[in-house]
């Protein structure tokens, strides 16, 4: 079975249900909030077990009720718990969330427990990672954790996926490090545009075209780089290799987590030896699916829906 190692954040998100999001300094009257298990590490360490994997998930809680509803979470997803760090000193991480009508949202992350998630919590990755396929990180957790981890895997010999986000508000050493010693790089396209312009002594102009986006984040150290588009698909390109997919047409009711099932499908079909392109396009049909569903975890999909997904898509390409 395929196995992945995830280091990344947990967070109870706080979900308000609003019929437009509010401008600066503008009060909305929303439905009833709602709580749900979120966090970028949580979310994606659940796609990617959705999706058939085996995975370990390194993150932090408190010590708090939302800590508890947390752990019994992801133990209903079917993942281990013994690799989430008790931290005493800090609340359970937590997002603030607005959606709207069309499904479009507004997230503030309160880190919590995630900020201290450290080297210290990671003794047990060395070990996890001997037979993995993969290492998932993102941003939700301290940089400096982030490219510890990167830095296990790469002596162990364990390729590196980092989705850049959220992105640090300029230009680190760390992050400079962490790029370099990522194989796949996961950013949408505000992302991608500000990880260009904080190096743009480092890259060519990417021109106006997102396969040139992706092209030049390649400049950073990233063996293949994937800018997501939302409802224009993906691109992603190797050295050698471009694959630019379409969105698939749905009705989105919460666009909450799909970049995670996007992710973690992604991840999981690399592993199994998808070629890029086959990987991009079962990955855009993860998040596209995961946009028709509430919440985040609950929404990623399993491979047997991208499946039949994929087959209503050919069968109508084909009509």
């Amino acid at each position: 079975m395929t196995r992945v190692a995830v280091v990344g954040s947990v967070n109870l998100d706080l979900v308000v249900s609003v019929d437009r999001l509010p401008a600066p300094g503008e009060t909305v009257l929303g439905h009833d909030v709602e709580y749900r298990p979120g966090g970028k590490g949580a979310n994606q360490a659940v796609a990617a077990t959705r999706y058939g994997a085996d995975v370990g998930l390194f993150a932090a809680i408190g010590t708090d009720g939302f800590g508890d509803q947390l752990r019994t979470a992801l133990a209903g997803h079917g993942l281990p718990t013994s690799f989430i760090t008790v931290d005493e000193t800090r609340p359970s991480g937590v997002a603030l969330i607005q959606v709207d009508s069309r499904g479009e949202n507004s997230i503030t992350v309160a880190p919590g427990a995630n900020a201290g998630l450290s080297d210290d919590d990671l003794a047990a990755l060395p070990a996890y990672l001997e037979g993995a396929d993969w290492l998932l990180v993102q941003l939700e957790v301290p940089l400096a954790t982030a490219l510890g981890a990167a830095r296990v895997a790469h002596r162990a010999g364990v390729p590196v996926a980092t989705n850049a986000s959220p992105l640090p508000s300029g230009p680190t050493p760390e992050l400079t490090s962490l790029l370099a010693l990522t194989d796949l790089l996961i950013v949408n396209e505000t992302e991608a545009q500000a990880l260009i312009g904080a190096n743009a002594d480092k890259v060519a102009s990417p021109g106006a075209d997102w396969v040139g986006t992706a092209r030049a984040l390649l400049a950073l150290g990233p063996r293949t780089a994937v800018v997501t588009l939302g409802p224009e698909g993906a691109v992603a390109v190797t050295a050698d290799a471009v694959a630019h997919l379409p969105a698939f047409p749905v009705e989105a009711v919460d666009t909450t987590g799909a970049g995670d099932a996007f992710c973690g499908a992604l991840i999981v079909e690399l592993a199994d030896g998808a070629a890029l392109a086959e990987a991009l396009r079962r990955a855009c049909a993860a998040g596209a699916l995961a946009t028709t569903r509430v919440g985040a975890q609950d929404a990623a999909p399993t491979r047997s829906e991208v499946d039949a997904m994929l087959a209503l898509d050919t069968k109508a390409s084909t009509d």
